[in-house]
């Protein structure tokens, strides 16, 4: 299979699709790789590393989409991108279709088969592919939330972790998952007062254990979220539905009752945000302010530790990126259930439920287009 990766082009995107390493693997199993020119300059990695690792440098992005059976991207494809994409071709990419009904229709139009790495599930019933993002964005969140609380920033002028004699700042983490823990984490060792909030008795139990006294748990409904948002230095929207619009949870009245210079990070910017009063910012621009309030929505966070993402993103996708170029995809996501699941956009049709509910569009099976 000839498989490509392009430059990045969204605003600050500096991760690549595919490092050296990964294309030495494709290329070790017979494989041609495309890699546009400067592509991996974000993580430090020279067209001369992706030659030395077997792959073709080509001068343009389009010559790779015009020649490659898949491309492998980072984040979803911009609008001139996505003109580039032709019937049949796989794309292998974060997709977040739901808040985007203009990418989703001309992923539609192109006749692309489109698969997201956020909604490939493993046998757990986790999302092997977001994880690791995931997990950089949480702990990212507490550091862009520390640096938006600075007065300097719009913020209120508090230190996360406070000094002697001096409280701590309260940080309200929306969200036990995967976000929601990381950001915790991060939290809690810079010594501010966390408080965590999830509808799962489970989740909330398993918090406790490990956090102990050092961050408190409380089950999310509508009064006790009100309260923390109100007592909160700086709220963290860690909330996730699987290929879905996030939910509002903060609603702009809320932001009536919160404290001046107070932040607000919507790690669920990706999937439309679950502040009310959000929408999606860039690295260049983070941050804007509504009703005193400080919002960090910055939709790709983890762009920001290029490397540090890059890599670990590779850990996880690479895997199936090669099942893919071994088997074809429609015998590789017939094989494994759990890559079916990533399956989004087919022959002009949405195969992922969740999508089709949001954007109010026909829904076809995945399993009718490996049939």
């Amino acid at each position: 299979m000839i498989v490509g990766t392009v430059k990045e082009i969204k605003n600050h995107e500096y991760r690549v699709g595919l490092t050296p390493e990964s294309v030495h693997e494709l290329t070790a199993h017979g494989h041609r790789v495309l890699v546009e020119t400067g592509a991996g300059n974000g993580i430090g990695a020279s067209d001369d590393l992706y030659v030395k690792a077997g792959a073709d440098i080509i001068t343009t992005a389009a010559e790779i989409f015009a020649t490659a059976d898949m491309i492998v991207k980072v984040k979803e494809p911009q609008a001139v991108e996505r003109a580039m994409l032709r019937p049949g071709q796989i794309l292998y990419t974060y997709l977040h279709l739901a808040p985007d009904p203009d990418q989703t229709r001309d992923l539609i139009a192109s006749g692309a088969t489109c698969i997201a790495y956020e909604t490939v599930t493993d046998a757990s019933g986790g999302l092997p592919l977001l994880k690791p993002m995931s997990q950089v964005a949480g702990r990212m969140a507490i550091q862009a939330g520390a640096t938006a609380l600075e007065k300097a920033h719009g913020g209120r002028g508090v230190l996360l972790g406070g000094v002697p004699g001096v409280l701590p700042a309260k940080v309200a983490v929306i969200g036990g998952g995967v976000v929601g823990f990381n950001a915790a984490q991060m939290a809690a060792g810079l010594g501010a007062d966390v408080t965590i909030l999830d509808r799962s008795p489970e989740v909330l139990e398993k918090l406790g254990m490990y956090f102990e006294a050092r961050a408190k748990t409380r089950f999310s409904n509508k009064a006790n979220l009100a309260d923390c948002v109100a007592d909160a230095d700086l709220v963290i929207g860690a909330v996730l539905i699987p290929g879905a619009a996030a939910p509002k949870l903060v609603t702009a009245d809320m932001l009536k009752t919160m404290k001046k210079g107070a932040v607000l990070v919507d790690v669920a910017i990706d999937q439309g945000g679950c502040f009310e009063t959000s929408h999606a910012t860039t690295h260049a621009e983070p941050t804007y302010i509504v009703d005193d309030v400080v919002h960090y929505c910055v939709a790709n966070m983890p762009g920001a530790v290029a490397r540090t993402s890059t890599y670990a993103l590779n850990n996880v996708t690479l895997p199936h990126a090669l099942r893919i170029a071994e088997l074809g995809w429609k015998e590789a996501l017939r094989r494994d259930v759990h890559l079916r699941a990533g399956l989004n956009i087919w022959d002009g049709k949405v195969t992922y439920q969740a999508v089709a509910d949001d954007l109010n569009l026909p829904y076809t099976p995945a399993e009718q287009a490996v049939a």
